[in-house]
């Protein structure tokens, strides 16, 4: 017997193939629509979040939801005009579905193409943030894959008021499969979605570590995401000291509740004595507690008023995401990079610096998804890398890594164009020869098609 969310679950399976063939200029129709309806429906969404926040604050008394989802969980009118601009900005950017990437001559009359195609249906599981609806709702659009979305009871009704207006718009334009997005609500959903690795090709789980954990702990399908973000900041011997007051102030306090932010501060024993007072009394002002060893507890145990405990073992490896911060002193820029690539997440990790040998060995050597020279990590977005939006940020090493746009939503197929060759011809008579020449011709092109028809 097909259980309600089984059949959800294969309509938007079934679905998914259709959106693939929808043509980039009906995609950005509809993404303009759904920015025109949010913006026409805020009170709805206004309101509906509202009975979200009032739950939250009572589960935040009980101890059983941080300030930081309780943040995360606010939508205003700012945050539907970020949802509005997020939207719009993915309908200038370039349809990632149907390009050619690559094309070969075979043998003569026999051409192989690699061609860019939608994954399919994406899982999406998030907690708290119901801005990822739209955000993510308008890259699968706008790259032709269909989405299950299963936010957290937190969320219920913003996400509900969120999708509801979305899925009236599309179904309003007459030409979207709107039965390719479906919203779950209930907690017993999550598992079921876990189990479903025969429709569903990639899971996208948004929220805390122990949240990503448990999704990528407890299925079968691949996952796009990440577990931790300990994200550091080494002031390198060579370091411009204005700089870095000012990128390690961005990186920690700018909005210490999220993933890019950073967690350890790494600085050089010789400029530590220089730098590290005038930062702490930067980040006093901040209402920052740092976490230190043993060289840099010793420099700042004598400032009045500064928050300051001996860091443990156990600091190395936290993300606090709040504004505590662990303070270490290195005796080398290879002590630094050892030190990320023992304790980070491979997310993000940043240095100052003035020297260009060192900038190069940084980037070549640190092990993250990031490496940033002379800037904040909070850098780190899909937003800020010009991708409109994102969908995550990946640590994997595989398909796609960092802030992820919508090129990491399309994989790719090979379309092998040919008139009655056979293999025989090649091996057994040797009529044919293979030529393998490089070709300068998109799939569109030899199929004789216009460019605005979609192929994949």
């Amino acid at each position: 017997m097909v259980t309600e969310i089984e059949s959800k679950v294969m309509a938007a399976k079934k679905a998914s193939i259709i959106l693939s063939s929808i043509r980039t200029g009906e995609k950005d129709k509809a993404l303009e629509a759904i920015a025109r309806a949010l913006d026409n429906n805020r009170s709805s969404i206004l309101q509906a979040n509202e009975k979200d926040l009032e739950n939250a604050e009572q589960l935040k008394r009980e101890g059983k939801l941080s300030q930081a989802l309780v943040d995360r969980l606010k939508v205003n009118d700012k945050k539907i005009d970020s949802m509005i601009s997020g939207i719009r900005d993915v309908m200038t950017l370039d349809d990632p579905s149907g390009k050619t990437i690559s094309s070969i001559e075979l043998s003569e009359g026999l051409n192989l193409c690699k061609v860019t195609c939608p994954i399919g249906l994406i899982g999406v599981v998030f907690e708290s943030r119901p801005d990822v609806v739209p955000q993510i709702m308008s890259l699968c659009l706008k790259s032709g894959n269909a989405v299950i979305f299963k936010g957290g009871s937190e969320a219920l009704y913003s996400n509900k008021a969120l999708f509801d207006v979305m899925i009236e718009a599309l179904r309003n334009t007459g030409t979207i499969p709107y039965d390719a997005f479906h919203l779950m609500e209930t907690r017993e959903e999550v598992m079921d979605i876990l189990r479903m690795d025969q429709y569903i090709d990639l899971l996208i789980p948004r929220g805390s570590n122990d949240f990503v954990r448990f999704i990528q702990d407890n299925t079968r399908i691949p996952v796009l995401g990440h577990a931790d973000g300990i994200c550091h900041v080494y002031v390198d011997e060579a370091a411009d000291l204005d700089k870095a007051y000012n990128v390690c102030f961005d990186s920690k306090v700018q909005y210490p509740a999220v993933c890019n932010a950073m967690e350890t501060m790494l600085v050089d024993h010789t400029v530590a004595s220089r730098f590290l007072p005038e930062m702490a009394q930067r980040y006093m002002e901040a209402g920052v507690e740092l976490r230190c060893d043993d060289e840099s507890f010793s420099i700042l145990e004598n400032i009045k008023g500064l928050k300051l405990k001996r860091a443990s073992e156990d600091d190395w490896k936290s993300e606090y995401n709040d504004l505590i911060l662990s303070v270490k002193l290195t005796n080398s820029m290879a002590e630094a990079i050892d030190h990320i690539n023992s304790y980070g997440s491979h997310h993000t990790d940043a240095i100052v610096t003035e020297d260009e040998q060192k900038k190069a060995e940084f980037i070549s050597l640190v092990d993250s998804s990031s490496t940033i020279i002379n800037a904040s990590t909070r850098f780190a977005d899909g937003y800020r890398y010009g991708k409109g939006a994102e969908v995550g940020i990946s640590t994997n090493k595989i398909h796609a890594r960092g802030p992820v746009g919508m090129e990491g939503l399309v994989i790719y197929k090979y379309v092998l164009i040919g008139n009655g060759d056979t293999v025989a011809d090649f091996e057994n008579t040797g009529k044919k020869k293979y030529t393998h020449r490089k070709l300068d011709i998109s799939l569109e092109n030899m199929l004789n098609l216009k460019t605005d028809k979609k192929v994949m």
